[in-house]
């Protein structure tokens, strides 16, 4: 399902202005009757959508995707077609709100239920990563692999695109045969491997079973039998024939095994399944030695086991491949140096430090593993007192930071200097980087970026031929993209969404397009106000109080988010209620990042999915 679309039902939706009571189903159908029913009913229904789809309370479940559809083309004002009697604001927002509940409610009537485990894929990090760990090399194999798109929630671990194309399986061929080839003439490599070799009493077959008898069970990420080890036995000795040598026919053997669906594919069973779960989902990639053995003992299921279980792995440094995969999807940091990349000569200090890019980019990534590991409120992800500092990043400030002057080229957690202007994600250079222009700052994009990542309340994507924003004439005098943005909302096809999203990016306006802090753009003072609802809002510290009257949705949205991430899927309607449950546990306990994390792992369909028939695309 689209993102967009998954977003209504699955994160909450509560906009910035007060909601209205929703409709009863009488009301919501009698709407529906009112604007819908001309050109949705009969033999040849526009667009194909019959009202009969959704006529009584158990469509809800049984066409939850026209639902969806309705509901947000009615609250876009995209239905009725224009020209046409059409509901008013205040009743396209009860109708949304609607079937918001009604949603909610139908899908978690039966209680929560284990979702999907559809068959994925390693994406080209996992691989990358797995590969490495596997045969102990340090060497970026994954370049040359195909990059793989975001899907479920925005994130590149997601079943829905981890298919296996052609030019996929060209590529592992040709990366398993490069990690090989260098796995050979390594001697941590050559010692993890060549576990044994021909000699007296033990002929050259004896040996190369030895070898595969240890190496596939890592491989896999399962138990072998002799069935899964006679296959590359026999390609062992297909090599021999061809006059190869024993070690590099054993490497020719191991290059197969890291094209096989077993490897490749995460179809690991029962308990070894949890094992990769919990390993990929922390760690980025496959089980170490106690995740296999507690697999093996079948403990992995009991919650006195994994509660020091995720501590422990949070600790271990492995898990900052966790933070920084999640975070920079999540927030979409990962995007700078790439799709985003501020202007060289408006911005020379970003462009010629490679120190200050790379700490801007980890701030975000190392902040949020710091509140994991130190059992901090994910409150502060939208105020804090902290943040992570270097030497660099106190210049890019342009503050004195309580840095430890012995390490201060090194990320440090410090408290920062009263009225900084810099606590929480919206004070770090990273996401004011990403979410502007290269040569400018945009409200636009800033409060879209609030909404999206931040509320889960994405706004409709624009109509089409929106104008863009009307440069000044040559000669004419510079003005403030407030300025340009007020002739633009002029038009009344732009107007409605723009009064929702500007006025968050206008409260960010004192930082530039690299995050530095200003006071004048354009000649002329920042103007950091914004109406919202009919409150006036100033400035980033009254956005953050905004934010945190609805802390309850930024944290449904991050439950959303990293739900998604650790099942590697689109959540379901029914995945609602998972993340009610996670939600409700992490604000008893004081709205804990750690105890986020904790939930997920021990929520039902993360322990114990469906497991799907599904096969891989060839």
């Amino acid at each position: 399902m689209n993102r967009y679309f998954l977003a209504i039902f699955v994160a909450s939706t509560i906009p910035l202005t007060a909601q209205n009571t929703p409709l009863r189903f009488e009301e919501g159908q009698a709407l529906l009757q009112t604007y819908c029913q001309g050109c949705h009913t009969g033999k040849t229904p526009a667009g194909g959508f019959h009202l009969d789809r959704v006529k009584d309370t158990a469509s809800f479940l049984a066409n939850s995707h026209s639902w969806v559809r309705l509901r947000t083309r009615i609250e876009n004002g995209d239905m009725p077609p224009r020209g046409l009697p059409a509901p008013s604001a205040a009743l396209r927002e009860r109708f949304a709100n609607w079937v918001d509940t009604t949603l909610h409610t139908e899908a978690c009537a039966a209680g929560i239920v284990a979702g999907p485990n559809p068959l994925r894929r390693l994406n080209r990090d996992e691989y990358t990563d797995t590969v490495q760990d596997l045969l102990d090399i340090h060497l970026d194999i994954g370049h040359a692999l195909p990059a793989d798109g975001a899907g479920g929630e925005g994130f590149d671990n997601a079943a829905e695109t981890l298919f296996l194309s052609p030019l996929h399986s060209e590529k592992y061929l040709e990366t398993a045969k490069l990690a090989t080839d260098f796995a050979a003439k390594e001697f941590k490599s050559r010692a993890r491997i060549l576990i044994a070799k021909p000699g007296p009493g033990v002929t050259a077959d004896q040996a190369a079973h030895q070898i595969l008898a240890a190496f596939l069970p890592r491989a896999f990420r399962r138990p072998v039998t002799e069935q899964d080890i006679a296959p590359y036995l026999e390609l062992f000795r297909a090599a021999r024939k061809n006059e190869e040598a024993f070690e590099p026919a054993i490497f020719f053997t191991i290059r197969a095994a890291l094209v096989s669906p077993n490897f490749l594919f995460r179809k690991e069973p029962g308990q070894y399944a949890l094992a990769s779960r919990l390993s990929y989902f922390l760690w980025g990639s496959q089980p170490d030695e106690l995740l296999v053995d507690l697999a093996a003992q079948g403990r992995l299921q009991d919650p006195k086991v994994l509660l020091p279980l995720i501590d422990r792995m949070m600790r271990n440094d492995r898990s900052m491949t966790f933070a920084k995969r999640f975070v920079e999807q999540w927030l979409h940091t990962r995007d700078l140096g790439g799709e985003k990349v501020p202007d060289k000569k408006l911005f020379p200090l970003y462009a010629s430090s490679e120190d200050l890019r790379g700490d801007i980019r980890m701030q975000p990534i190392q902040f949020f593993r710091e509140l994991i590991l130190r059992k901090m409120s994910l409150l502060n992800l939208i105020d804090s007192e902290y943040t992570i500092g270097t030497r660099t990043l106190e210049k890019h400030f342009g503050l004195k930071l309580p840095l430890n002057q012995n390490a201060a080229s090194q990320p440090q957690w410090i408290k920062l200097p009263e009225g900084s202007n810099r606590g929480g994600v919206l004070g770090m250079p990273a996401i004011l980087a990403v979410s502007s222009y290269p040569y400018r700052t945009s409200p636009v994009l800033r409060g879209a970026f609030i909404l999206d990542s931040i509320l889960g309340t994405p706004p409709p994507p624009p109509p089409p031929n929106v104008p863009s924003l009307e440069e000044p004439a040559a000669g004419a005098a510079p003005k403030s993209v407030r300025e340009r943005l007020t002739q633009h909302r002029a038009n009344p096809t732009c107007a409605s969404c723009h009064s929702r999203i500007d006025p968050l990016g206008f409260a960010l306006e004192n930082y530039d397009a690299v995050g530095a802090w200003r006071t004048s753009d354009a000649g002329q003072p920042i103007d950091n106000s914004g109406q919202i609802g009919g409150k006036t809002i100033q400035g980033p510290d009254q956005l953050k109080q905004l934010l945190l009257d609805k802390k309850d949705v930024v944290l449904r949205n991050l439950t959303n988010k990293m739900l998604g991430y650790a099942l590697g899927r689109g959540l379901t309607l029914r995945d609602s209620c998972t993340v009610d449950a996670i939600v409700d546990k992490v604000k008893q306990n004081g709205y804990r990042a750690d105890v986020l994390v904790q939930e997920i792992v021990l929520s039902v369909p993360f322990r114990r999915p469906i497991e799907s028939k599904e096969t891989a695309k060839p």
